[in-house]
């Protein structure tokens, strides 16, 4: 299935155009009747002579309602570029084909219309301005038919012409992500909510539960038509009304996308490679505030150029578009930016989730060359490497493949060693081998600037560094593979660089000595009043040579592993043990004993019961 267009100057007979192709007239709206001209969008559906059908959204002509025009024109495969032969090329007829050739629409056919206006001298010339006004577009192949929507002349061989060019376009791709941008809505008595557009990307099917982006109201399809015919499911490429479950028309807006949920996220900053447009008085300034076009949305926004401070009439260049609202688009989408008068310019969305990028960076602008216009691989590769790390789920979604072909790629990717995972299944992140590396320099550089600055610590708590990071409940993750790389060491969570040795002063090695020797003389009763300051404790814990149970209680390492022995062996043989039994136990005092006991407690090693003590398993 595709979709065709019309284009063109307001009065050039694009709607009585289609009415003669279609039998349909595309003018829905009372005001349009009276004016005598298309105000909005305008739909009607075409049978080639093979039997096939070709929707078709028929645009207004009139400055005023450009708008509404760029809204219809996004999903086009095939433009009928329209231009009257008693006018010949007007304003409209140049802006929107700029705007088709901004968009990328290869495929056209210029019909010239109300031919039995005209002699055969001034449809020459008509042909020749229009040959000259296509050459430097992409519609510069596009052929040129006469027809007269009065007389009928000329009308089969456009639709000839028509199907003949549909037969070798390629249809749309099914990537599985679904998008609806939602161009029309109203409701129709007793179905409820009724919304329409050109259906890209994936297939939807009746029932389905689908998500409303970037609002997120989530619904189900009660029914789906296409062309005016109920269908059980819609293709890419085709024109699809949906009627939708649950969802009234005031909590919708031209320029919401209908989707599957979950995978479509709303974006308010993209990266874009920008084209100006060639016949522009002046340049566009860094900073401008434009209106920003894609599909049927429709946002107010400002430019950030990122390699100048002005672009001239007819370059491009590397930008970033930042919206006042979020808007659903993905990376490869075309978009158009206008001013309150008249078209600027376009390009592709390269990024559709960005962060802020830094100016005049030449790095930046290779890795976004590469990611515009390398192979599937090299897109991917450099997706994650301006994003990393990144869930699997976000690289699989705004890759703009096919799911299965994203998967099968990144997983070569990751077996090639060029991908780094951390975590399972979905709740992978990826970084690239590179960003891994830089990532494991960080870690390395932040802990040996510790050692420098601590250098009696037996290295940095886990906890500390993990919060470095930045990355959430991935940090310990990445911590724990870095541990089994040997590229850090951990020691009772705190972590070293693997040649790390705590270096003391001669009085700090005095100290630890003393304390260690008054433990040894004084194993259940170990004197408070010589323990050193909280680096040498703690070291002397990382070390394993003591255990602190509590601020002013320390054992030596080997009298708690023997007071644990002992009261387990008492508890097994007893089924229990109490305070005062702990006490005799080891002829010490009931502060020493309860503070081992609680202890003991939270180390999951005895159970309370009362005043009792059993194991805890």
């Amino acid at each position: 299935m595709f979709v065709m267009g019309t284009a063109g100057h307001i009065d050039h007979g694009k709607s009585a155009l289609v009415q003669a192709l279609t039998g349909i007239d595309p003018d829905r709206l009372k005001e349009e009747k009276e004016r005598g001209m298309t105000i909005d969008l305008g739909f009607a559906w075409l049978k080639l002579p093979g039997g096939k059908e070709v929707g078709i959204v028929d645009v207004p002509g009139h400055e005023r309602f450009i708008k509404n025009m760029l809204a219809g024109v996004g999903g086009i495969d095939l433009a009928l570029l329209v231009v009257a032969a008693n006018e010949g090329v007007m304003p409209q007829t140049r802006e929107h084909l700029a705007i088709l050739d901004l968009l990328k629409v290869r495929r056209g056919i210029v019909v010239i219309t109300k031919k039995d206006l005209v002699d055969d001298d001034l449809l020459s010339l008509v042909k020749m301005e229009i040959a000259e006004l296509l050459a430097p577009t992409t519609l510069a192949q596009a052929p040129v038919v006469a027809v007269s929507a009065i007389t009928g002349d000329g009308l089969p061989e456009l639709r000839e012409i028509i199907g003949k060019l549909l037969e070798t376009t390629e249809p749309r791709k099914d990537l599985g992500k679904p998008r609806l941008p939602i161009d029309r809505i109203f409701t129709i008595t007793g179905a409820g909510t009724v919304v329409t557009g050109t259906l890209i990307d994936g297939s939807l099917s009746l029932g389905q539960e689908v998500e409303i982006v970037p609002s997120g109201l989530k619904s189900r399809l009660r029914g789906l038509q296409t062309h005016k015919a109920k269908v059980e499911s819609a293709q890419p490429g085709t024109r699809v009304a949906a009627n939708l479950v649950g969802v009234s028309i005031e909590q919708l807006k031209r320029g919401d996308v209908l989707t599957r949920p979950g995978w479509l996220k709303p974006t308010s900053m993209l990266t874009v490679k920008l084209q100006l447009l060639s016949y522009l008085p002046r340049p566009l300034r860094h900073g401008t505030s434009i209106s920003f076009h894609c599909g049927a949305a429709e946002a107010i926004a400002k430019v950030r150029l990122l390699q100048a401070e002005t672009l001239k009439p007819g370059e491009s260049a590397w930008g970033q578009i930042m919206l006042e609202e979020s808007v659903a688009v993905v990376g490869g989408d075309r978009f158009i930016i206008r001013s309150p008068v008249e078209t600027l310019g376009g390009g592709e969305i390269v990024e559709a989730h960005a962060a802020r990028l830094r100016r005049f960076r030449p790095e930046i602008f290779q890795s976004l060359e590469a990611r515009q216009a390398g192979t599937a691989e090299e897109s991917v590769m450099a997706l994650l490497e301006t994003k990393q790390p990144m869930l699997l789920s976000a690289l699989l979604a705004q890759s703009h493949l096919p799911e299965e072909e994203a998967r099968a790629l990144i997983q070569a990717l990751i077996a090639a060693g060029r991908i780094i995972t951390i975590g399972t299944e979905e709740q992978r992140i990826l970084l690239t081998a590179n960003g891994w590396n830089n990532l494991a320099k960080r870690v390395v550089s932040w802990l040996q600037d510790y050692h420098q600055k601590f250098p009696a610590r037996s290295g940095m708590p886990r906890v500390e560094l993990a919060s470095k990071l930045k990355m959430g409940d991935y940090s310990i993750l990445a911590l724990n593979k870095l541990s089994e790389q040997r590229l850090i060491a951990e020691e009772v969570s705190v972590m070293r660089v693997p040649t790390h040795q705590p270096k003391l002063t001669s009085a700090q090695q005095a100290k630890m000595d003393a304390f260690l020797k008054a433990l040894a003389q004084q194993p259940y009763a170990p004197p408070s009043e010589l323990i050193p300051e909280s680096d040498l404790v703690n070291l002397l814990v990382s070390q394993r040579k003591a255990v602190k149970v509590s601020d002013n209680i320390i054992f030596s390492t080997a009298a708690y592993d023997e007071m644990v022995a002992k009261i387990k062996a008492h508890i097994k043989e007893h089924g229990k043990v109490t305070l005062g039994e702990v006490r005799d136990l080891f002829q010490t005092s009931r502060k020493y004993a309860q503070a081992l006991l609680e202890y003991l407690d939270g180390q999951k090693v005895t159970r309370r019961t009362g005043d009792d003590r059993g194991l805890y398993q």
